[in-house]
């Protein structure tokens, strides 16, 4: 089980959001690059972050801080981007730069050709983000609900050849009240892709939870707000994860 710092970028800026809402963003650092060298000071294994301005514009807008976290990274850990990110082109590049994997989300839901496309272009790099409220899927920067249903889409995705999963419980996202097991865990059962969890994790007792339910695919789980406020220490959230999976240290 991997807990995985994310580093939400908004106008140049280290920020987090509650549900999603830009107006009531909290800046944590001016400085990602150095943020992104604490969190594997920390004991990282991977990093996850989110272009915020691109999600709403529809097209990559903090490159530059991207571009400086993947130089102070190097290849010492994977590290994962997704936001506003809707061509072949714009994946090529960012993967030339050294990112790992590319998460494709408002784009897979409404052209899935897209989705299709990127996978059979970069296959093992490619995942894809769903970000759900009572089960359905949002998209724009989580300011539209459709009426898609999470589980019907990650199916259709999985046959795409996706790497992963990645579940956002938009309600419990920034709001630091635990994980959504239950929906979690009835997204990731019927699929054979790892599911990786998002939104709500608060402290030991969420990783706990989320260890517990490892074995039904659920791979690792994305933490923002906790780590940055401190209710979570992301050392000893890593360490609990490897005892709990029985991972030698």
């Amino acid at each position: 089980m991997l807990i995985i710092p994310a580093i939400d970028l908004k106008d140049g800026n280290c920020v987090r959001l509650r549900q999603g809402e830009m107006e009531g963003a909290t800046v944590f650092s001016d400085d990602p690059a150095a943020m992104a060298r604490h969190w594997i000071e920390q004991g990282a294994r991977r990093l996850h972050l989110v272009d915020l301005n691109g999600a709403f514009a529809g097209k990559p807008k903090n490159e530059a801080a991207v571009r400086s976290i993947i130089q102070a990274v190097g290849t010492d850990i994977p590290v994962q981007l997704g936001g506003g990110i809707r061509d072949l082109e714009t994946i090529e590049r960012y993967l030339d730069l050294g990112l790992t994997y590319i998460i494709i989300g408002t784009a897979a839901v409404k052209v899935p050709g897209f989705l299709h496309e990127a996978c059979d272009a970069f296959p093992g790099h490619i995942m894809v983000g769903l970000d759900a409220k009572g089960g359905k899927v949002a998209v724009n920067g989580w300011s539209k609900l459709t009426g898609h249903e999470v589980g019907d889409l990650a199916k259709r995705f999985e046959d795409y050849g996706v790497e992963a999963i990645i579940y956002t419980d938009i309600g419990r996202d920034g709001m630091m009240s635990g994980v959504n097991i239950p929906a979690t865990v009835e997204l990731a059962r019927p699929l054979h892709v790892p599911v990786i969890a998002s939104g709500g994790v608060t402290n030991l007792d969420d990783v706990r939870a989320l260890c517990a339910v490892e074995g039904e695919g659920i791979t690792g789980t994305i933490t923002g707000r906790a780590i940055y406020e401190g209710t979570l220490d992301l050392r000893a959230a890593q360490a609990l994860a490897d005892e709990l999976s029985g991972v030698a240290r």
